[in-house]
């Protein structure tokens, strides 16, 4: 465990997030950002996944400004040939089967910004994974969809349900598809106890 000398607050109500962040810090704060997320997006992924983390720390960090706040935002991006298309969680039950149709037998990125401010410093940055889908069958996207777990991710999925079936591979940090990159959140945590 880490103890920062001040206060932490996750800018964040996900379930996933909370229980990463239990893996360095035991007593933490929950207060969620409110803010226009489609206002923020960028055409390039990685930087709306940090403008959107940043713009969450931000709205924040006002109501806590004795404390160190942490706030991450995640984007799948799917490669296409008019460059890459993003998606963010799905709208409804047929948003997420047609996400999760977009990457059946492909690959795609996933981008988690992180943004940490606190009373000496700010430090932001991205993380990229790689996944690739097997070639999944609509039905299959259907009886996923139906559990309901898909409506609150980035992409439709996560590694950490029934989904994680669907993935033939992943390039880089597992907890990064799950919601927060806990290898580059250690570094940042050092970072900011040394100052």
């Amino acid at each position: 465990m880490l103890i920062p000398q001040w206060p932490v607050v996750l800018a964040s109500a996900s379930p996933r997030r909370i229980e990463l962040l239990k893996w360095f810090i035991e007593e933490f704060t929950i207060d969620p950002a409110e803010i226009d997320e489609e206002a923020l997006v960028d055409t390039d992924p990685a930087v709306t996944a940090q403008r959107l983390a940043r713009e969450k720390n931000f709205a924040v960090y006002p109501r806590h400004t004795d404390a160190l706040v942490i706030a991450g935002d995640t984007v799948v991006a799917v490669p296409m040939k008019d460059g890459p298309h993003q998606l963010a969680k799905p709208a409804d039950e047929a948003d997420a089967v047609s996400m999760l149709m977009t990457l059946s037998g492909r690959s795609h990125s996933v981008i988690t910004g992180v943004c940490l401010r606190w009373p000496r410093g700010f430090i932001a940055f991205t993380e990229t994974t790689e996944v690739t889908f097997r070639a999944i069958s609509e039905d299959e996207a259907r009886a996923y969809v139906a559990t309901g777990s898909p409506m609150d991710k980035a992409g439709a999925y996560g590694l950490q349900d029934e989904s994680q079936n669907f993935v033939a591979e992943v390039r880089g940090s597992l907890t990064n598809v799950i919601g927060l990159p806990m290898e580059r959140l250690e570094e940042a945590l050092h970072e900011v106890m040394k100052s």
